[in-house]
């Protein structure tokens, strides 16, 4: 099978059983993205949510952070993971919005690039997620199953499977294919034991292709 006949099936695949797929972070605006998007870092979704509503409620807006301490966003947040830099992060990402933006998210990602607390992983949520741009974040997720599934070539670093990705998928795909890996990283192609055996893409998958094949 070639990589793209692989890439065809896949995408065909996701496009049949996940048509609406979208992220499970909450927010009503591109601020409130920006902030979960940044408290999701090394952090599960499900536990982002349960913080946002509350942190979302006491700063409504990127003047209303700004204006604030890092200590009194940190008591809204300290349930998930590395709290006091994330509450450094969010308010001088704040911060740099109300100077810098006139208090909106910008959407290049150059741009966003220059706020603290914004990777290029974050970055690419905010381009894919918030303005609708082709964008392929990778997390942890989408490495681990664009490897296994053979949609890289074993790619070392988050940045070369994004570039593969974005070569072999279709641009108006692109933010959709996000979600689609993600979420079958999440609950399918989980990383210790994947659940190969309810797995829809175990005929194009290379790991279960190696892995289920009798030894010789």
């Amino acid at each position: 099978m070639t990589k793209k006949e692989r890439y065809k099936h896949v995408i065909e695949w996701f496009a049949a059983n996940a048509p609406s797929a979208e992220t499970e972070l909450h927010y009503n605006n591109p601020y409130q993205l920006l902030v979960a998007v940044i408290l999701s870092a090394q952090c599960t979704d499900k536990r982002v949510n349960m913080v946002t509503p509350a942190l979302y409620e006491a700063f409504p807006s990127p003047e209303v952070m700004a204006a604030s301490s890092p200590d009194e966003v940190f008591t809204y947040i300290k349930s998930c993971s590395y709290p006091n830099n994330k509450a450094k992060n969010l308010v001088k990402m704040a911060q740099k919005l109300v100077t810098d933006f006139n208090s909106q998210v910008p959407s290049d990602i150059d741009t966003l690039l220059t706020i603290p607390g914004v990777g290029r992983k974050t970055a690419n949520v905010m381009l894919a997620v918030a303005f609708d741009k082709p964008a392929m974040p990778v997390d942890t997720h989408v490495f681990r199953v664009a490897n296994r599934i053979g949609l890289t070539n074993n790619s070392k670093t988050p940045l070369e499977t994004e570039r593969e990705l974005v070569k072999h998928i279709p641009r108006d795909l692109l933010s959709k294919a996000h979600h689609w890996l993600i979420l079958h990283g999440r609950y399918i192609c989980v990383a210790r034991k994947p659940k190969c055996e309810i797995c829809g893409l175990r005929p194009w998958c290379k790991y279960y292709e190696k892995n289920s094949l009798p030894p010789q």
